[in-house]
């Protein structure tokens, strides 16, 4: 079998050298070109046609950004993103995904050997990914014109004394080794629904379109598990408050739920929901060890659904390699879910989480992306009355 083609972008010689490097240690893979900007690229990938594009995203002429619009637009081609660890680093790596991007990784500072080990292991693996995945015309997705009551933060979070947060909420705190932060210290609004979402590569996208698809007074809490490093879930959750009609917040350890807010879990952290002693159902963040090899895991949020018979409970599973998240999708229904959503196999930039949770029996409805958000508001709103 040819090894698979890939094109390397990067302004920097140097940094052309270390990827092409990286790249071919497994046979599996062959640089087959590189360019210096976007402009190249955008010309070397019509031209060369690679089975996949490593883009950095600041260069002259053209930046990655513009020239992954263009192949996108042109010749759908999967791209994987080189981010840098800032906070400006992963804005620009978020709005890449927005655009097609399949994927990112940190890029390698070329100094240490550990560190080009790590970075070498997962750029072997979102290679592998990425040369598998059949590329479509990525439509641009029109984000949802936001109340004028959401412009700004209807009311501000605020931090409670240690006495004043719930028992199972201190514990909690113990566990993460971090002081609690973010918390809603007013009644939470009463809601008898409540919906989880957990997803992969390719998420930020499917997030974008299902949570822009929910009017602002959804009635129930939208928990999110979406496989990211932290800084970047906060850019995530920034951007998606933008321009979705709910409020989008990046969750914070003990903060009520409300309805008509999705709440994203942070980087790095499992988060759970916990019914507290105060009978509102807070936000439990922890560094507990990775399920699966994931931190945050889909099935670490499903699993704490368990416990919460009183409430109408309502699951999805979205793109995604692996299948965190399919066992405990399928626990949900069986202990009386409402509704579990996969999504369908055509509009998933990896078909794994998802295919799992189909196999296993565990999704009621199997839905392309864009009829997620209106199976949700059906199922949601239609037996609360509010709509």
């Amino acid at each position: 079998m040819e090894p698979y083609r890939i094109l390397v972008v990067d302004d920097s010689v140097f940094m052309r050298k270390i990827i092409t490097d990286l790249i071919e240690e497994d046979p599996n893979f062959r640089v087959v070109a590189v360019a210096k900007n976007g402009a190249e690229a955008v010309v070397k990938t019509q031209e060369l046609k690679p089975h996949a594009v490593t883009m950095d995203i600041e260069m002259p002429e053209m930046n990655g950004l513009e020239a992954l619009e263009r192949i996108m637009a042109a010749t759908p081609t999967p791209v994987i993103m080189l981010s840098s660890l800032t906070m400006s680093g992963a804005v620009e790596t978020i709005r890449a995904l927005e655009l097609g991007a399949i994927d990112f990784i940190r890029k390698p500072s070329g100094s240490i050997s550990l560190d080009l080990f790590k970075v070498k292991q997962l750029l072997h693996e979102k290679l592998r990914i990425a040369v598998k995945t059949r590329m479509q015309p990525q439509p641009r997705i029109e984000p949802a014109k936001r109340p004028e009551r959401f412009v700004q933060p209807s009311a501000p979070f605020v931090r409670p004394s240690a006495a004043e947060i719930p028992k199972r909420t201190a514990a909690a705190t113990q566990e993460t080794g971090k002081p609690a932060s973010g918390v809603g210290t007013g009644s939470s609004k009463g809601f008898r629904d409540l919906v989880a979402i957990g997803t992969s590569t390719g998420g930020p996208r499917a997030l974008q379109k299902v949570l822009s698809g929910l009017p602002a007074d959804f009635p129930a809490p939208v928990l999110i598990v979406q496989h990211m490093p932290p800084n970047f879930t906060k850019s995530l959750s920034q951007r998606l408050n933008d321009q979705c009609a709910v409020r989008v917040v990046e969750a914070e350890e003990a903060q009520v739920l409300e309805p008509g807010t999705a709440y994203v879990a942070p980087g790095g952290l499992h988060m759970t929901v916990v019914r507290a002693d105060d009978k509102k159902y807070r936000i439990s963040l922890s560094k507990s060890e990775p399920v699966s090899g994931h931190r945050p895991s889909v099935d670490k949020l499903f699993q704490s659904l368990l416990p919460l018979k009183e409430l109408t409970r309502h699951a999805v599973i979205m793109t995604g390699m692996g299948s965190d998240g399919a066992r405990t999708i399928g626990e949900l229904r069986k202990d009386g879910a409402a509704t579990t959503i996969a999504e369908s196999e055509e509009t998933c930039v990896v078909y794994g989480m998802p295919r799992v949770a189909v196999e296993n029996g565990a999704a009621m409805f199997v839905l392309p992306l864009g009829d997620i958000a209106p199976k949700l508001v059906e199922r949601v709103t239609d037996k609360n009355g509010s709509r």
